[in-house]
């Protein structure tokens, strides 16, 4: 299934490691800061109900 690659398999492997790695924290980090600004968000309407009830 995986091709020869001679003298470079380890850089072919490493580069690929790499950019999965480098993917999934780009991936991870967008997930944290949505979290992130629904909260803000919420709490932010939050505050604004509380000024128009009060």
């Amino acid at each position: 299934m995986m091709p020869d690659l001679g003298k470079y398999a380890f850089a072919v492997l490493a580069s690929y490691g790499a950019s999965l790695g480098l993917l999934m924290a780009v991936v991870a980090l967008s997930v944290w800061q949505g979290r992130r600004v629904k909260r803000q968000l919420a709490e932010i309407e939050a505050r604004a109900g509380e000024r128009a009830d009060g």
